[in-house]
């Protein structure tokens, strides 16, 4: 493939040879599949006689790593029913098949995602027998003979396996006859999806970049399928670019593979103005994807935490706290952008997955954290947002399988703006301001395990406790009413006793007891604070709970697999440090009753 590829024309019959692979593949016939496939596509950027004298030829050696994949990351693809620059496809395709955004060859060098794409299609490396493909269950690699100690297997090794054919085909029957699927048979769909999308990789039918010639929601076609739309005389230039990109790629020339991509967006724009993306769409997108504002966010954050927290050991620190309230400012700013982009792209508020609802709970949780500080000029509440904030990334950026970053289109109930900006970020708010009270008394639960008569006697604590409270009730008090009245919209009733809803009611009425506890006088300060904690469970059970763990109810567009061991280990260790809060806090009771020191109420 080193040399020039001839700009000819190809013949219509191989241009019409290829066609893309169904969704869920055959594994045992994959290998067939690909092989055709992977010829058909080679026609639309080389010429047939000159790629059927070098298919057996060892691969390329040249180091495309050096490449600039700006311009090319630039063209647009129709992906899971969105027109999207291929530098965001590229990436949500090697994190879906490796769990990574980047990936380290058996060879030990490191391929971007934009460059696996391409080299996938062009066939410039071995693909089939890199162990790149995702197997994350260990009962599934048992199940498979494969090494448990490894995360990740070849495409070779896993399309062989008739074990995991079976196992496929037995999900798909229990799908189609809408019942539950073990974790087993969920992580072999996976697996399967996974194998599928690299097939459609290596054999190129997953770069639908030929849009489509009149209306937006028509599918777009790879090149050796142009003539659906286009005559040849129409679809030259961008054969002409394509042949320029492909050959520049696998010699390593960046300025002519920069300056044919640059070409080849211009030439696909121009054979459909009105459905192709607009050029400032595009690099909006591009520049949110290597901007990374939420990775910037993690580390302002978790600065501005550290500093804040020093200034507090200190007694305040007014230079330090300065700072400290400063950089939580740009991490919050940075945040914010990340959200105000994201919107831009989609075109609606980013609360309509597990990913996008933790990014803008994490946010609001940080600002209320913001507005209580400038409120009530104490660091406190932002000791307690920041780490909330900080996990809650962390959390997002470390399981990008489970919860996946894609933007992708509303499902059809979601499609009412109003409904979904009034009643979901209603809720979603109420999620960040219980999640600020949880932190909240996570400072104050430690303040009690350290020293119980100093704990108690800090009033001002408790009451700045009362108030976030409070707020987080009265949302998820609106939320809940407005999303009756959202059900009655979409579904025909107010009420079903759906999980998601009888999560949503039972969250709210545990806060609305803890509140009214303490107003009664059921409980002192001290149950308020252990209150503010344990019922955030309540909470997670309906936000993170309902949607990873049960997996049922008409809420079915959140529902996802993974991390339930995380969660799990996270509650167990919090239900432990709450326990040891109580012991001591009792402990100091029992001394202080056994001295002339007055009794203290629990």
């Amino acid at each position: 493939m080193g040399h020039a590829l001839p700009r000819t024309a190809i013949p219509g019959d191989l241009w019409r040879a290829c066609r893309c692979l169904r969704p869920q593949i055959n594994c045992s016939r994959v290998t067939h599949l690909h092989l055709a496939l992977i010829a058909a596509f080679l026609v639309a950027i080389t010429h047939f006689d000159a790629m059927a004298q070098e298919r057996n030829s060892p691969p390329p050696s040249t180091d495309t790593s050096g490449l600039d994949f700006h311009h090319f990351g630039l063209l647009a693809v129709q992906d899971g029913g969105r027109r999207k620059p291929i530098d965001t496809f590229s990436r949500e395709t090697l994190i879906r098949i490796t769990g990574r955004s980047t990936y380290v060859g058996k060879a030990g060098r490191k391929w971007q995602a934009n460059d696996f794409v391409l080299s996938g299609a062009l066939e410039t490396h071995d693909w089939r027998t890199e162990p790149m493909v995702l197997v994350s269950l260990g009962q599934l690699k048992e199940k498979l003979g494969l090494d448990k100690t490894e995360r990740r297997f070849s495409f070779e090794q896993l399309v062989a396996s008739t074990e995991l054919q079976r196992l496929t085909n037995q999900a798909h029957a229990l799908k189609r006859a809408e019942k539950t699927l073990d974790r087993v048979q969920q992580e072999a769909l996976a697996v399967s999806d996974r194998l599928a999308l690299l097939a459609n990789v290596m054999n190129g039918s997953a770069l639908l970049i030929v849009p489509a010639s009149k209306s937006e929601t028509d599918p777009w076609v790879v090149p050796p399928e142009f003539s659906r739309y286009y005559s040849e005389t129409q679809f030259a230039p961008v054969q002409i670019e394509l042949q320029t990109m492909a050959t520049s790629y696998v010699q390593a020339d960046g300025f002519n593979f920069s300056r044919a991509a640059s070409r080849l967006r211009e030439s696909l724009h121009a054979l459909s103005p009105s459905v192709y993306p607009q050029e400032r769409q595009l690099r909006l997108e591009y520049f949110y994807n290597h901007f990374e504002a939420f990775y910037r966010a993690i580390w302002f954050y978790g600065l501005a935490f550290l500093i804040l927290l020093v200034a507090h050991a200190r007694g305040g620190g007014r230079l330090l706290r300065t700072v400290g309230v400063s950089i939580a400012s740009l991490a919050i700013a940075f945040h914010a952008s990340g959200i105000v982009m994201r919107c831009l792209i989609a075109g609606r508020p980013p609360v309509t997955n597990m990913y996008e609802s933790i990014i803008w709970v994490s946010f609001a949780v940080s600002f209320f954290g913001m507005i209580f500080f400038a409120r009530y000029r104490t660091s406190v509440y932002l000791l307690a947002a920041l780490p909330v904030s900080l996990i809650a990334l962390l959390l997002v950026h470390q399981m990008p399988i489970a919860m996946p970053s894609n933007i992708d289109p509303l499902v059809p109930v979601l499609r009412d703006n109003f409904w979904l900006t009034v009643h979901v970020l209603t809720i979603t708010l109420s999620y960040a301001a219980f999640a600020l009270a949880m932190g909240f008394g996570h400072i104050l639960l430690w303040r009690y395990a350290r020293n119980p008569a100093v704990a108690r006697a800090d009033a001002p604590m408790h009451f700045w406790l009362y108030r976030v409270l409070q707020l987080g009730v009265l949302l998820l008090a609106t939320g809940t009413i407005l999303g009756g009245v959202w059900a009655n919209y979409s579904w025909g009733r107010f009420w079903g006793w759906d999980p998601k809803e009888t999560w949503a009611l039972i969250a709210l009425l545990c806060y609305l007891t803890t509140l009214h506890g303490r107003l009664a006088g059921w409980w002192t300060e001290f149950g308020l604070v252990v209150a503010s904690v344990v019922c955030f469970l309540a909470v997670l059970m309906a936000w993170y709970g309902v949607n990873f763990v049960l997996g049922k109810g008409l809420h079915s567009y959140g529902f996802g697999i993974g991390g339930e061991t995380y969660v799990a280990i996270g509650v167990v260790l919090d239900l432990l440090f709450v326990a040891f809060a109580i012991w001591r806090y009792r402990s100091s009771k029992r001394i202080s009753s056994s001295t002339p020191a007055e009794a203290v109420a629990v």
